[in-house]
């Protein structure tokens, strides 16, 4: 959905903690709410979009190295306001905060950049596009040709990705609910990015292929009062067909959603109850218990996988920590993706 504001913690004040996960069940009075019959523009909502409260570009790539071995990339950068109207220099009420990762089998690293907006630190522009906090970029020509770069203490990389597929509109034409109470965002996704590049490491630097998914959402307030977190996944299966799916946990029980696309790009939105997530195997993390195996079900399309984590311990150790890493798909459908929780 990545309904992926998780980072946006750090922007809410202390007593809004409550009132929903990160807060995102606040309320977000003079901040714009997504409504349906939104027509996108492009590139345009490429760009940001100040009136909202909380937006995200947010990369996830499975990768395969030179070496024969599994690797999985996070590039995230998250954008929140303090306020619904634009300023320039320091009284910008814009506040960004970068996520990047690199997960193999053996290990999970990652990084986190924070910087204010107005000043030149951190941003995005439409056209031609560039997304930035600090020296890391996800910058090309348009949305079809980027280049993503970061670097933590202990990794770095510099892929190049290409699209090979239209957008990708979630629930009503972007218009993606999130609760029964009716929380929404507008939420569109570029599933199928060919990728290569190289992945620089303690051992030593690596060669890669493989695909990315990129995920773009923006709202207000997304989340009910209720809701104490999400399990999100996007995989990609070797048929060619691909399925973004989300279950968020509240107090009255789950809300799901879906997207199925098929291997020529075209969708289908599944409503709440479509889909079926079952923990099968949990994982201690420091003083957690998390769901890194799963059974998920989605009998519209004879799907029924076994979703399991290529490392369990794929934890990121943020300010505001959460799980993010590859997963390997069996069952009736093979292939690879994504997984990310919340709340736990």
């Amino acid at each position: 959905m990545n309904v992926k504001a998780l980072a946006l913690l750090l922007f809410l004040p202390i007593a809004a903690m409550a009132q929903g996960f990160a807060g995102l069940g606040t309320g977000a009075e003079g901040f714009a709410v997504p409504q349906r019959g939104y027509e996108f523009d492009f590139p345009a909502d490429h760009g940001p979009h100040p009136a909202f409260r909380i937006e995200w570009w947010y990369v996830t790539a499975t990768l395969t190295g030179e070496d024969g071995r599994d690797y999985g990339i996070q590039w995230t950068l998250f954008r929140s306001a303090l306020k619904p109207h634009e300023a320039e220099g320091w009284q910008s009420p814009q506040l960004w905060m970068g996520h990047a990762a690199v997960t193999t089998p053996d290990y999970h690293r990652f990084a986190e950049r924070l910087s204010r907006g107005g000043i030149g630190q951190s941003g995005v522009t439409a056209a031609p596009f560039s997304a930035w906090i600090d020296d890391w970029q996800m910058t090309g020509p348009d949305f079809d040709d980027l280049t993503l770069t970061a670097r933590g203490a202990d990794f770095s990389y510099n892929l190049s990705l290409r699209a090979e597929g239209p957008l990708v509109f979630h629930g009503e034409n972007g218009f993606s609910v999130k609760s029964a109470d009716g929380q929404a965002s507008h939420y569109y996704s570029q599933p199928a990015y060919a990728v290569t590049g190289t992945l620089h490491l303690p051992e030593g630097g690596v060669v890669v292929t493989g695909q990315a998914w990129l995920d773009r959402e923006w709202s207000s307030q997304p989340l009910s009062e209720d809701q104490t977190g999400w399990d999100w996944f996007s995989l990609s299966f070797d048929t060619g067909a691909r399925l973004m799916a989300f279950s968020l946990r509240g107090g009255r029980g789950d809300f799901t959603s879906a997207t199925w696309i098929a291997a020529d790009g075209s969708t289908t939105a599944l409503p709440d109850g479509a889909i079926m997530a079952e923990p099968l195997e949990q994982t201690d993390l420091e003083t957690r218990r998390v769901p890194t195996k799963w059974r998920l079900k989605v009998p519209a399309y004879d799907v029924d996988v076994t979703v399991a984590a290529l490392n369990q311990r794929a934890w990121m150790g943020t300010r505001f920590p959460y799980w993010e890493g590859p997963v390997h798909i069996t069952g009736s459908h093979t292939g690879r993706g994504y997984l990310e929780m919340t709340g736990y």
